[in-house]
């Protein structure tokens, strides 16, 4: 079976694992072959999207494990150029058809495009899919604290969670309160900020050598302490086994606070500021 993953219950009820993967370029058979391994291994949360081009990879996965679906959590993800009501409405479908996929546990919006402002009539497209039994549970990416209000005000549905950037270098503290305070999960893309390149500190090094860990599995710990929901992404079996092997130890407050010092103002990976960034 492997390891057992915590879950944390979103504002819909329906419960998620602390970690899944991320499958962001993860495609074809190699593709399915990871992802069924994860899932064999203990994942069941596995994020996708629209955009990744990867959902039928997913859905291949799926049928290939043994593991029921109804146990699978699956995620996918709306992409910007489809946020009119009527294309919203049209990729959901389209993005179940990929997957061969009845439903999806969680859909999100990727993005707020705020100059393209057609956000709150996607996210009318998901409250609708949602009521249509296409989708369990709806959320949003990247989406700003004022961002989020406005679907909530106009619409009376708040999102179940937020997925952002959120690493070490970004460590995102005042939206995380935020969403602490409006009872919205906080799950967090790269979290290793893709491939830890910069991580490599004496002080990270010395914490993971205390705890007999890799440094990977020291920020991950970081992710599940803060309440985040992390989704690293990995193709071998060995680095998916390290990344959910993080419950055994705790880290404590200093330690904590050292990973969390690292965070800098321009600490985005790819300087993907919600404000104003567009996706296609």
């Amino acid at each position: 079976m492997g390891k057992s993953i915590p879950e944390i219950t979103l504002n819909d009820g329906l419960t998620l694992p602390v970690i899944g993967l991320g499958t962001y370029t993860l495609k074809g058979n190699e593709g399915a072959n990871a992802i069924q391994n994860a899932i064999d291994m203990g994942y069941r949360l596995i994020d996708s999207a629209y955009n990744y081009e990867n959902e039928g990879t997913v859905g291949e996965a799926v049928r290939r494990s043994s593991v029921p679906r109804e146990q699978l959590r699956i995620t996918s993800k709306l992409p910007g150029r489809y946020q009119a009501y009527d294309k919203a409405v049209y990729t959901i479908q389209e993005s179940l058809y990929r997957a061969n996929l009845d439903y999806y546990d969680v859909y999100l919006i990727h993005w707020p495009n705020p100059k393209q402002d057609t956000y709150v009539e996607a996210w009318q497209a998901l409250i609708d899919a949602k009521k249509w039994g296409l989708i369990r549970s709806i959320g949003v990416c990247n989406f700003l604290p004022e961002h989020i209000e406005r679907l909530e005000k106009e619409t009376g549905v708040k999102p179940s969670m937020n997925q952002i950037e959120l690493h070490p270098f970004f460590n995102q503290a005042e939206q995380r309160k935020w969403h602490e305070e409006n009872n919205i999960v906080t799950e967090s893309w790269s979290p290793l900020t893709r491939g830890l390149k910069d991580l490599h500190s004496d002080n990270i090094q010395q914490i993971a050598d205390r705890h007999n860990k890799s440094i990977s599995q020291v920020i991950l710990r970081w992710h599940y302490q803060l309440g985040a929901i992390s989704i690293p992404k990995s193709a071998s079996p060995v680095r998916q086994l390290e990344n959910i092997s993080i419950f055994d130890f705790s880290l404590d407050d200093t330690e904590m606070s050292i990973i969390s010092g690292f965070t800098r103002p321009d600490g985005r990976i790819n300087n993907q500021d919600p404000a104003t960034y567009e996706e296609f």
